[in-house]
């Protein structure tokens, strides 16, 4: 197999996961705010609204409205959660909690690096394969990168807010490509979701590599 030129990598899901899992870290801090709820209700909830919100794309944004948009589209997404939980009236001050949830996931706690990440990452530094992140995520990515020592190994970070196009559109892959001067023959996008990371990819002309968390299979840099 001829070794590419570029590897895009997916974040939340692929590099990263939520400990425990959202509505669990949703429950947590509505503790704080006196809202009592269970996380199983909270992450069911959570998934409905996601899945109902609009791509975060924002193609009439300019650079410096994007943060506070990214801030509103995931504000709805909360506020749509604890509607379907039942518990919104229960906030006194939604807008004060949601601002610390907000912040929260734009830490290191909430999150936690898959084990075969970062061995997998420094082999194909050290093979001298380039690097890069491609995802649905928000400009909270960089500070999260960071925080948990991730940033320094990708040169380039493609975000569908900054992109103004989101996975599967095959132009946010496009715009990653140019980052690298590369073409899609030459690179491979590794994700866990079958639509958004592998068909898209694929669509793009990229080589669509599958990671399915759930049955563990490694994020594997042997095959190289």
């Amino acid at each position: 197999m001829e070794r590419p030129k570029v590897i895009f990598l997916d974040a939340v899901g692929t590099l990263i996961g939520v400990k425990g899992s959202v509505g669990e870290v949703y429950r947590q801090i509505a503790q704080e705010f006196d809202v009592e709820v269970s996380a199983d209700t909270l992450n069911k909830a959570f998934i409905e609204s996601f899945k109902a919100a609009p791509p975060p794309i924002f193609p009439d944004a300019d650079s410096q409205d994007i943060p506070q948009r990214e801030f509103d589209w995931w504000r709805i997404i909360a506020l749509n959660t604890f509607e379907g939980a039942g518990v919104l009236k229960q906030f006194s001050d939604f807008s004060a909690f949601f601002s610390e949830l907000y912040i929260h996931f734009g830490t290191a706690e909430p999150w936690f690096v898959y084990p075969d990440v970062l061995p997998a990452l420094v082999n194909w530094r050290r093979m001298g394969i380039e690097l890069g992140i491609l995802s649905n995520f928000d400009s909270r990515i960089y500070s999260v990168l960071q925080s948990l020592g991730l940033r320094d190994f990708f040169a380039s970070i493609t975000i569908s807010t900054q992109a103004h196009a989101a996975k599967p559109d095959p132009q946010i892959f496009a715009i990653a490509l140019e980052k690298h001067h590369c073409s899609p023959e030459a690179a491979w996008h590794i994700g866990d979701s079958v639509d958004e990371d592998y068909h898209a990819a694929k669509t793009a002309g990229l080589r669509g590599i599958l990671i399915n968390r759930e049955q563990k299979l490694a994020l594997s840099s042997q095959s190289l």
